[in-house]
């Protein structure tokens, strides 16, 4: 079986990208740096990097759930903060990890100069396993 790029309608489709992808055998799920946009595609909570993290860990379970995912499952992640500011990286990664509860997986948290989207201050991106190890 081929790749399966993902794609649902529970997030904003006017992006030039898959939100995750499967790949066999061991059904791993690599998705897209889930961003903070809303269904029409605009930006939530420019300004608040916790309103803004907490929203890519909305896009995110939502990404993984069309993947047959869900947080618990995730490998390992990489958090992007548009600042130099430590403090805006401290609160980005707060709201993530209170979001993973239990399961803290391997991460990587980088300060960045810009991100892709007008007003964008967090990404998050997610390696994941398929729950079973099976392929849709």
């Amino acid at each position: 079986m081929a790749v399966q790029l993902i794609r649902t309608a529970d997030l904003y489709g006017g992006v030039e990208y898959a939100y995750a992808t499967v790949a066999p055998p061991g059904a791993l799920i690599f998705t897209a740096g889930a961003c903070p946009l809303d269904e029409s595609g605009a930006t939530i909570g420019p300004g608040d990097v916790r309103a803004q993290a907490r929203a890519c860990v909305a896009n995110l379970r939502a990404a993984l759930a069309a993947a047959g995912a869900g947080l618990g499952d995730v490998l390992k992640t990489t958090v992007y903060v548009a600042s130099a500011r430590r403090t805006d990286l401290v609160a980005a990664w707060e709201e993530i990890r209170t979001a993973f509860g239990e399961h803290d997986v391997p991460s990587t948290l980088l300060g960045v100069a810009v991100l892709g989207y007008t007003d964008q201050l967090v990404e998050l991106e997610a390696v994941a396993l398929r729950p079973n190890s099976a392929v849709r």
